[in-house]
């Protein structure tokens, strides 16, 4: 950049030969034409980068000084650049989206991907993405001393100094400052912002102050002579609307935190900030007499911004770790209603199980009869998917439970926990003790499923030889049954699998949850004039409420329901081999099977291997989806835990002094 920094006087010394870059060197196309200097710029720092890039960057500057013949065809060559390019949209727009919108931004960065850049451009911003597309180029350029950022001051000097300006990237940045105050406050004002900050007269003094601050301070520095103490003070007084703008857009996240997240208006919060940061840089460039060291932190920052702006993945990454969060905790909310931490919480877990076990045989012969229809694979699915969301959400209506579905709701409330854990003993103790609160649940609810489901499903096929001479399967069936969820098949795989499905189910949930919220639709349903014509003010409310607390359960049976049957036909089409296997179904089906064929089924190994795989099916549903769900809550909260092991070494030391504290409530009705 434009320095005016003295350095010692060239040096002619013998430096050992490097056959790329000397060619290189010996070749600087100054009188070439746009495109092709750009190449040659992209050709010297891909070079640096082969080896050491610092030592690389050193070994071209030496050669800077020791030759003058060099040193005039690079003068040449960077002022040619630096008269052809716009400065000033390196530092106003580099690393920021030009439109608000997530799925806009997320398209264009697929684009850039996808399709080559064209170093012929007169965009420095987008030359500056060509020159700098290394990941760590930021790292290595960090690293730099100050004798090394002085004297590319001086390279870059001498290029403005050719060019009779030798102050002219002051211009550029306070043009950029411009530009920049002008994004802020268009962004502060917009319709999306405004509602949630409201149209007070802070608003108008932060956002509308920086832009009619900043051209204050342009017109100040235009002057022949500027003041230096107005332009400070002037400063000063900019720098404190900046503070007030990025306090306000980030008071919004307290607004999206009660009334739902939306990822645009997120995105536009990060864009809004991110330009007030780049607006502090360009000040201290500004204020500094002798800016090599601002001018090398911007750099910096902008080849970091570059890459973050050409990263999907951290588009995701930082914009969806709020959903994220939200998602987490309204599960925490609906999973504390499946941790039971005393006797009759844990009692009422069995009963509540139990009958969602009896239900559960329903949907098992339900199952049978779709399949007896001999249905394509997509409908076949699709009939399965319904018979299991409509026996969840009958489920869910009857205030019971299956077991599967407690992991992925009790690991956001999990996390929470965690998230409250510090280093002393007590704490520690108390998150051991919510784990035992969770086994404990998470048994009862496994024991109260299959303690039903076998028994209603063989008293089913016995009324069935009872009225009808025949089971309600046949023995054909029921073999293949036997056959499929063996233990010796891939069983166990597809166990895992569909716990990546109840995972999933738990997201989805989340995410309607949230839709619902940030739209406001309890709201809707309760003012609504013709709902409140149809049902009467009273009856509207409650219908309201009922959808508010509800809507979560819904989405997540309704979601889980379809995906158990639709995910195998899916998984066909693509040529995968792939299916569910659901603790609570697996075992009913069992039991059909063992209802058709009789007693002489414990007389054969087949059958016992089925039985020996409802644990450990069971246990992968639970361990897998419960994983991800705290994984997801975990990262969402960014809890790191840095003493994992005393964590570790505490629940062994509790399952060892009191295991049956896992497995059974206390008998006090206080927690244990």
């Amino acid at each position: 950049m434009a320095l005016t920094v003295q350095h010692p006087a060239p040096v002619a010394t013998a430096l050992p030969p490097h056959p790329g870059i000397d060619a290189l060197l010996w070749h600087v196309p100054c009188d070439a034409e746009r495109a092709e200097r750009h190449l040659w710029l992209i050709a010297v720092l891909r070079w640096m980068r082969r080896g050491d890039p610092v030592a690389g960057l050193a070994y071209v500057l030496r050669q800077w000084q020791a030759r003058e013949d060099l040193r005039q065809a690079i003068t040449q060559l960077l002022a040619r650049c630096l008269n052809d390019l716009h400065l000033s949209g390196l530092m106003a727009d580099h690393g920021f989206a030009p439109r608000a919108a997530f799925m806009s931004e997320f398209s264009e960065r697929v684009r850039r991907r996808v399709i080559p850049a064209s170093p012929d451009t007169r965009d420095l911003s987008h030359l500056f993405g060509l020159l700098f597309d290394e990941r760590e180029d930021h790292l290595w350029l960090a690293t730099l001393d100050a004798d090394t950022q002085a004297l590319l001051g001086q390279v870059f000097g001498s290029a403005w100094e050719s060019l009779e300006r030798p102050q002219g990237w002051r211009v550029d940045a306070i043009n950029a400052l411009s530009i920049l105050s002008g994004q802020v406050r268009s962004a502060g004002m917009s319709a999306e912002l405004r509602l949630r900050l409201g149209d007070g007269p802070e608003l108008i003094q932060s956002f509308g102050g920086v832009a009619r601050a900043t051209e204050d301070l342009h017109d100040l520095l235009e002057l022949p002579t500027p003041n230096p103490s107005a332009v400070l003070q002037q400063v000063q007084f900019l720098r404190g609307l900046i503070d007030s703008c990025v306090q306000q857009a980030q008071s919004v996240h307290e607004h999206l935190e009660t009334y739902g997240v939306s990822v645009d208006v997120v995105f536009q919060i990060d864009q809004l900030c991110a330009r007030c940061r780049r607006m502090e840089q360009l000040l201290d460039l500004l204020l500094a007499p002798e800016p090599h060291r601002e001018v090398h932190a911007l750099v910096v920052s902008l080849i970091e911004g570059g890459e973050q702006r050409r990263s999907i993945r951290a588009l995701f990454t930082q914009h969806y770790s709020l959903l994220a969060r939200l998602v987490a905790e309204r599960s925490a909310e609906t999973g504390e209603h499946y941790i039971t931490r005393t006797r009759a919480e844990y009692f009422d877990m069995l009963r509540r199980a139990a009958g969602g076990g009896a239900l559960m045989a329903g949907t098992t012969f339900a199952k049978f009869a779709i399949m007896t229809l001999g249905l394509s694979a997509f409908w076949g699915g699709l009939a399965a998917g319904t018979n299991y969301a409509i026996s969840f959400v009958i489920i869910q209506l009857l205030h019971f439970t299956v077991a599967t579905k407690q992991p992925a709701m009790t690991a956001p409330a999990m996390a929470a926990k965690l998230g409250q854990t510090t280093q002393s003993n007590e704490d520690i103790e108390s998150f051991v003790d919510e784990v035992a609160h969770l086994l404990r649940s998470q048994v009862a609810g496994i024991v109260g499923n299959l303690a039903l489901v076998v028994p209603v499903v063989l008293g089913i096929q016995g009324l069935a030889w009872l009225l009808l001479d025949q089971p309600l399967i046949g023995v054909a069936k029921a073999q293949h049954v036997l056959n499929d969820l063996t233990l010796l098949g891939p069983t166990l795989l597809f166990a895992g699998l569909t716990g990546v499905l109840l995972f999933i189910s738990s997201l989805i949930a989340g995410w309607v949850e949230n839709w619902f919220v940030w739209h406001r639709l309890d709201s809707a349903m309760q003012w609504h004039p013709r709902t409140r014509a149809w049902l009467g003010p009273q009856r509207a409310a409650r219908w309201a409420q009922w959808w508010r607390a509800n809507i979560s359960g819904l989405a997540a049976n309704v979601s889980l329901g379809l995906l158990l049957g639709l995910s195998p036909a899916l998984f066909g089409f693509f040529g995968l081999p792939l299916d569910v296997r659901h603790v609570t179904l697996s075992t009913g089906q069992i039991a059909a099977a063992l209802g058709t064929l009789g007693v002489d089924a414990l007389h054969h190994s087949a059958f016992w291997w089925c039985v020996a795989a409802i644990p450990l099916t069971g246990l992968l549903n639970l361990s897998v989806s419960f994983a991800l769900a705290l994984r997801v809550a975990i990262r969402s909260r960014g809890v790191r835990v840095k003493d994992r092991s005393r964590l570790l070494r505490a629940l062994g030391r509790g399952l060892l002094r009191q295991p049956g504290r896992f497995l059974w409530p206390p008998s006090s009705s206080s927690s244990s």
